[in-house]
């Protein structure tokens, strides 16, 4: 990607986090720990695709991990309590003072440090982190580029645990348009990503495992509030039923988890 082009990516992403800020109510930054202590020790069978990421993270005590796209804090808090050294980093100045504020008023101190950066140019030293961390960020970036900056600092034998929407289906696409949502916290240049260009983005890397999640009938379920309440964890449980016996039904979820080794 052109340097010129990539300018205009990045301050659309700064712009569009503008409006994802302006969402967040201060009143709810103190964390609710029934909702934390989901992703302390979750295990390997559960069907909710952020409580499989935290499962791959394993013990990262001590560790240093790299909250890939950090936004208003949320993953920085839970790493901090499950004891890793972490590096926050994300485009937008707004965001990063809302995971301050989020770091602060639930007490986190110490192994933690916030960084308004590119996530196309890490502000980190070569092979210098353990784990890089990433809750749907590639879909904002250029994966050339991000997948060049991961692989440099991590160190050998590290890992990244990124997860991400997917759509392979050109007929899912299609009727994606037909139900287009493009409100002020989205910006012009994210999009759902394809297994092939997760498998492409894996391929300077020693070994790539994924899972997927959330067959289309969750998806719609999921977006409408009254069927989401009420049936959204039995949509899932089910959901991760069919993927286990019908893996070739993977090319259908919306969301996959994936863990890199460099």
């Amino acid at each position: 990607m052109s340097s010129p082009m990539l300018r205009k990516w990045e301050r659309a992403e700064v712009e569009r986090s503008v409006a994802e800020a302006s969402h967040i109510d201060p009143v709810g930054l103190l964390a609710d720990e029934t909702e934390v202590r989901r992703y302390l020790d979750p295990p390997a069978g559960t069907c909710y695709p952020l409580e499989y990421a935290y499962h791959l993270l394993g013990d990262v005590r001590g560790k240093i991990v790299l909250d890939y796209g950090c936004g208003d804090g949320l993953n920085t808090l839970v790493l901090a309590r499950r004891g890793a050294t972490v590096k926050g980093l994300d485009i937008s100045p707004d965001l990063i003072g809302i995971a301050r504020q989020r770091l602060a008023v639930n007490d986190i101190r110490g192994d933690v440090e916030l960084m308004v950066g590119s996530a196309h140019n890490l502000p980190l030293s070569d092979d210098s982190v353990d784990v890089v961390f990433g809750i749907a960020i590639l879909h904002h970036l250029d994966l050339a580029l991000s997948a060049r900056e991961v692989r440099r600092v991590l160190r050998s034998g590290g890992r990244a645990i990124l997860q991400e929407p997917v759509r392979n289906s050109k007929a899912l696409k299609m009727l994606r348009r037909f139900i287009p949502y493009r409100g002020q916290d989205v910006s012009p240049f994210e999009r759902p990503l394809t297994d092939q260009e997760l498998a492409d983005y894996a391929s300077g890397f020693s070994s790539y495992r994924s899972r997927g999640f959330i067959l289309p009938t969750t998806s719609v379920v999921s977006i409408l509030p009254r069927l989401r309440e009420r049936f959204l964890h039995s949509c899932l449980r089910w959901d991760a039923k069919v993927l286990r016996k019908f893996p070739a039904l993977n090319y259908y979820a919306a969301v996959r988890v994936v863990e890199l080794v460099k």
